[in-house]
């Protein structure tokens, strides 16, 4: 289980892979399998069984993880940043080292 600089709520751009370059907000961080759900990226298709929640069954689009390694968060401009800890006051707070301002 490792700590990640990314969290539920960001927006970030994919950096490598299939989807480089598309932008997202993270749904979930899976911290044991260093991977995160991005909205709208690595669309997979699933097949359900009719069940009490899906009454017709049939085939649904949903988010899979993707690395984390392969994402970058995005800053207030949209460019991409690397994220970085300091004391305010008596408050830790993440910040963006390309443009020094608090996330």
């Amino acid at each position: 289980m490792g700590k990640f600089k990314i969290k539920s709520g960001d927006t970030v751009q994919v950096i490598a892979g299939d989807h480089k370059g598309s932008e997202g907000k993270v749904l979930k961080v899976l911290t044991d399998k260093n991977k995160a759900i991005v909205e709208g990226i690595n669309m997979v298709k699933k097949h359900m069984k009719p069940s009490a929640d899906n009454p017709q069954g049939g085939i649904v689009e949903k988010e899979a993880a993707i690395q984390i390694s392969n994402l970058s968060l995005l800053n207030s401009k949209g460019e991409t940043t690397r994220v970085g800890y300091r004391m305010e006051g008596d408050k830790k707070v993440r910040f963006s080292k390309k443009s020094n301002e608090v996330i």
